[in-house]
């Protein structure tokens, strides 16, 4: 009920009351006229002679107390999380249940931050449209397809020296393998994916890259001379690598944004163990929106049906 209604429903109950001052000096009359009962208007008058036209207003339904409230301390919970890694009512739903031992719905964490003008995130962070919609799509075992891709990281202030993540993440679990090199050649990209092979618990039948020169004929062959398949994506559609593009994303949000680079920028060993940490929380602790709140290792446990 806006203003106006609010405005127009307080004049007419005062009419109602001056009614049987001034016309009937009856109650029941009155009552039978505007079609009210004696109780409602008995109601109305105790409260315009307490507090005049104000206490004539429409009062809140809501309960003073309701035991089921969410606790201000889950409250605060939800807003930090959205406003430190712009997490989506859905993750911090998982997070609240996986780290908290608290069940909270994502229909309730979404009226949350709306309650507290937070169900917005800042410009930099929103959602944009696409023309073509595509559906989601995963391969049904691990190793059936594993994407790759470089992260070109932000030159070090005052040299000309830049570093490169290079990144692989599996189509099935999302189980990803991170390494931080300072140069982007073949070379490189030959002795990541030899890092990645020898690090994943699965076989690897194919690799999927973008058609960049790190990615070219040597890098090719020596996929072809392990027995892994090699296929390129369609020249300008980052799209098809699409887990590793977003994988690159949530490492700017939740890595890179809150990482202290004073130290580590000129040590790229000591990067690559900070790197390493982040990958193993990735992996192993950090819940999956398209998993259905699950962890990339507990999908691949899921998968292989692995007791641990």
């Amino acid at each position: 009920m806006n203003k106006n209604e609010q405005q127009r429903l307080v004049r007419w109950r005062v009419k109602v009351i001056r009614h049987v001052i001034e016309v009937t000096q009856n109650v029941s009359k009155t009552c039978r006229y505007f079609g009210i009962s004696r109780p409602t208007f008995y109601k109305w008058k105790t409260r315009f002679d307490a507090h005049g036209e104000t206490g004539l207003c429409d009062r809140t339904k809501r309960p003073r107390k309701c035991p089921h409230a969410i606790s201000k301390d889950v409250v605060s919970k939800i807003l930090y999380m959205r406003q430190t890694y712009h997490f989506g009512p859905a993750k911090i739903s998982y997070y609240l249940d996986r780290y908290h031992q608290i069940r909270v719905a994502h229909s309730s964490v979404h009226r949350i931050l709306q309650r507290h003008g937070m169900n917005r995130l800042p410009s930099s962070q929103k959602h944009r449209t696409h023309k073509h919609r595509w559906k989601r799509y995963e391969k049904r075992q691990p190793g059936h397809r594993l994407q790759v891709d470089v992260k070109f990281l932000e030159r070090i202030p005052g040299s000309r020296k830049r570093l490169y993540q290079f990144t692989a993440i599996d189509d099935c679990t999302r189980i990803r393998v991170l390494k931080i090199y300072d140069a982007c050649n073949q070379k490189t990209a030959i002795r990541f994916i030899n890092e990645v092979i020898r690090r994943l618990p699965f076989r690897i039948y194919v690799v999927q890259t973008d058609n960049g020169a790190e990615f070219q004929t040597r890098f090719h062959s020596h996929l072809e001379e392990q027995g892994i398949r090699h296929a390129y994506i369609r020249p300008r559609t980052p799209r098809l690598n699409g887990k590793v593009e977003r994988s690159h994303r949530t490492d700017d949000q939740e890595f890179y944004q809150l990482l202290d680079r004073d130290g580590i920028r000129d040590d790229i060993h000591l990067f690559n163990k900070k790197l390493r940490k982040w990958e193993d929380y990735y992996n192993f602790a950090r819940p999956h929106g398209a998993l259905d709140g699950q962890t990339p290792y507990e999908r691949l446990k899921q998968k292989t049906k692995v007791v641990v």
